[in-house]
């Protein structure tokens, strides 16, 4: 952990939480600095998907602290949540409802101004515009899965929450994925993202950690880390276990 507390966009304090008896994060800590892309990887039930939804306040940790920009859990939720954008598992979209008008909704909650010219720069960037006025629930997931990136980004969030952001997407699209990701304003947007993939991990991640069984049992720094020991890092806690 390199960051001092007043330079963390994102700090996570002995965060746990358990399922019925079943725990899944078990004292997190981590904190990213503001500007970073943090890659977090590990394989299927090591609590990746909790602590996304853990930081984007859709699940309440059974103790620790989180706060994100200086925001924390609890009181401060409603600011906080004006400062992530979440792309997750479920796309957070109506189905009954055109794209356009899905984002027309996102944009009056989160106060957006000039509502349709962001709407066209955030569809640009997904490669989405010509397919504003089809309904989400006519769409393939890959496509869900684009306006759900577009719709993370129309509130232009100082801390982008992706948990897997890669699944259902073509070629094309992770190209567009990754140009969203590289193309954060130097030292603004800090983006978390979860991934099975650890070349991907490495080709965007400023830094890489590693959660088993509801712990982080690696934390380094990608172009200070050693090649070699991240690879057998990733292949004791991850590359069997997928």
């Amino acid at each position: 952990m390199t960051s001092s507390e007043d330079q963390a966009a994102v700090q996570i304090l002995g965060v746990t939480k358990s399922f019925g008896r079943t725990p899944v994060l078990r004292g997190i800590d981590l904190d990213v600095p503001q500007g970073t892309v943090l890659s977090l990887l590990g394989p299927n039930g090591s609590g990746k998907t909790t602590l996304i939804r853990v930081l984007a306040t859709l699940t309440r940790p059974d103790a620790g602290e989180v706060r994100i920009a200086g925001a924390g859990l609890g009181r401060q939720s409603a600011r906080l949540r004006r400062l992530i954008g979440v792309v997750g598992h479920d796309p957070l979209l109506y189905d009954d409802l055109t794209a356009r008008e899905n984002l027309h909704f996102v944009c009056r909650m989160f106060n957006v101004e000039r509502t349709d010219e962001r709407i066209e720069d955030v569809t640009q960037q997904v490669g989405m515009t010509l397919d504003l006025d089809r309904k989400i629930g006519a769409m393939s997931h890959g496509m869900k899965k684009r306006f759900s990136i577009a719709r993370a980004l129309l509130h232009d969030p100082q801390v982008l929450l992706l948990d897997e952001p890669e699944t259902g997407l073509d070629q094309e699209a992770l190209s567009l994925l990754d140009a969203v990701i590289n193309s954060r304003p130097a030292s603004a947007r800090t983006v978390v993202m979860t991934t099975h993939n650890l070349e991907r991990a490495v080709a965007l991640g400023d830094r890489m950690a590693i959660l088993a069984n509801g712990r982080v049992v690696y934390d380094e720094l990608v172009d200070s880390a050693d090649p070699d020991a991240s690879r057998r890092a990733y292949l004791q806690y991850v590359g069997a276990h997928r």
